[in-house]
């Protein structure tokens, strides 16, 4: 398969070299802002434990951890690109889970989940994509 050629020949080399930086700035963002957004729930583990048991996740003692532990420590890990896929597949799963709670379950609407929509779409393209050479994961020479 090839790809399209382009309107403005002369704009190749500038994608080409923008290409991993732009890749890197995708993960550092979205790492750091899943890092943040989970720092509330890092500083309080046990304050989601009704949410958790509402949504049928029990015990909430085990859960409402484990969701802080992913959204903080799965975004820095993202964010650095170490263990990159796991670290973004986890968070998938906690952002998939919020489009269910927010989209069906308490039927919050589009405009509630929307955010967490582009989120998972972005973990997912690291999930399977892993990290580029900017990252620990090229730095140590493993991947997962």
């Amino acid at each position: 398969m090839t790809e399209p050629r382009l309107i403005i020949p002369a704009l190749g080399g500038l994608y080409a070299r923008l290409n991993l930086p732009m890749e890197t700035l995708l993960r550092l963002t979205a790492g750091v802002l899943l890092a943040v957004h989970g720092y509330g729930k890092i500083t309080n583990p046990f304050g989601a434990v009704d949410m958790v048991q509402g949504l049928g996740f029990y015990p909430g003692v085990f859960w409402s951890p484990l969701l802080s532990a992913t959204e903080f420590f799965g975004g820095i890990f993202l964010a650095l690109g170490f263990l990159t896929r796991p670290a973004a597949f986890a968070t998938s799963i906690i952002l998939l889970v919020t489009i269910y709670a927010h989209g069906l379950a308490w039927g919050d609407g589009f405009m509630t989940v929307e955010k967490s929509i582009l989120w998972v779409a972005i973990t997912l393209y690291f999930a399977v994509r892993g990290a580029n050479s900017w990252s620990v994961d090229a730095k140590i020479g493993r991947q997962f």
